[in-house]
């Protein structure tokens, strides 16, 4: 870890002030019906109401406490009653939060989540480094339920603050993390044929929808806030296309199961545009399924990951 050796920029970052910082631990609670909305939200029996994969995502036959969740719904553990993606508070980190982009989201799971709960978080700061025209910070979110303290899930968020860099000398730029550069975010999508393509179309109200879930912030909702930053109109949050992704996979390689995901990993790209088609395409190697992510209409791709499954269904 290199000590910044001058003064720090106008970005205002003190390196030794930010991964000192002690978060405060935060607990919430969540329903049933928060589960079935969130399903929704990621596009769960979208094309049928009655698919039966993803029905129990949002209905039982035995009542609603009998529903299954989906596993990336631990992506909205770090951020409950937050904005900003929770870098909010941070001693010695100032930011435009106008620049701020969520960048990767690395997601460990160490049981089935049940379907309501009260969970406590305890957050840290995994990394900060600096990338010159660019700081990036990385928190890291262990989650556990209350009543019990047994670990549910592990949150590792990767966040860009564009015009933040530049706080250390650019001969030895700064760069701080807990675990090995590149251990999680290492991955390649195969030159082979893929093993599995899924299609899958957004509903034009896909954002609205999903905000509900917790994440209101109006870039995805307000065209007067869209437009300024660069987009025709608001954009689907980056974790909700990541929901899609991990849905065709558990579809593709788990018969439906969501209990198989063990580790999900994104890295988001590109936009997306609420109404869009999306094309999931997934390579399986082992035990971990490459999955690549694009706008049909566009083209474009506009995430890429990896999920590793605890088992792969025998119908493969």
């Amino acid at each position: 870890m290199a000590n910044p050796s001058r003064s720090l920029s106008s970005s205002s970052i003190d390196p030794s002030l930010v991964i000192s910082h002690k978060f405060p631990e935060r607990s919430f609670s969540y329903t049933e019906r928060d589960v079935a909305l969130y399903a929704l939200g990621v596009g769960a029996c979208g094309a049928d109401p009655v698919d039966e994969k993803e029905l129990k995502y949002v209905y039982h036959p035995n009542g609603q406490p009998f529903i299954q969740v989906l596993p990336t719904f631990a992506a909205l553990f770090p951020f409950q009653k937050l904005n900003g993606l929770g870098l909010e508070g941070i001693t010695g980190l100032q930011y435009d939060p106008k620049l701020l982009l969520h960048g990767q989201q690395y997601i460990e799971i160490y049981r089935p989540f049940p379907s309501s709960s009260s969970i406590v978080n305890k957050v840290s700061i995994a990394g900060l480094h600096d990338k010159g025209k660019a700081a990036i910070v990385e928190l890291e979110t262990t989650s556990y339920l209350k009543d019990s303290g047994e670990v549910v899930c592990m949150n590792r968020s990767t966040i860009y603050l564009r015009g933040s860099g530049g706080f250390s000398d650019s001969s030895q730029p700064y760069s701080y993390a807990t675990y090995p550069p590149n251990q999680i975010s290492r991955v390649s999508i195969p030159k082979t044929s893929p093993s599995a393509v899924y299609e899958d179309c957004t509903q034009k109200s896909q954002a609205l929808l999903y905000r509900l879930s917790g994440d209101y912030n109006p870039l995805h909702s307000d065209p007067m806030v869209a437009q300024p930053a660069g987009f025709t109109r608001p954009i689907l949050h980056g974790l909700c296309t990541l929901g899609f992704a991990v849905r065709a996979v558990i579809r593709s390689f788990c018969n439906g199961e969501p209990t198989a995901v063990k580790t999900i990993f994104g890295r988001f790209l590109l936009h997306v545009y609420p109404g869009e088609t999306l094309i999931t395409e997934m390579w399986l190697e082992g035990p971990r399924v490459i999955y690549q992510t694009t706008v049909k209409e566009r083209n474009r791709v506009v995430l890429s990951g990896y999920v590793e499954l605890g088992h792969i269904s025998s119908s493969l």
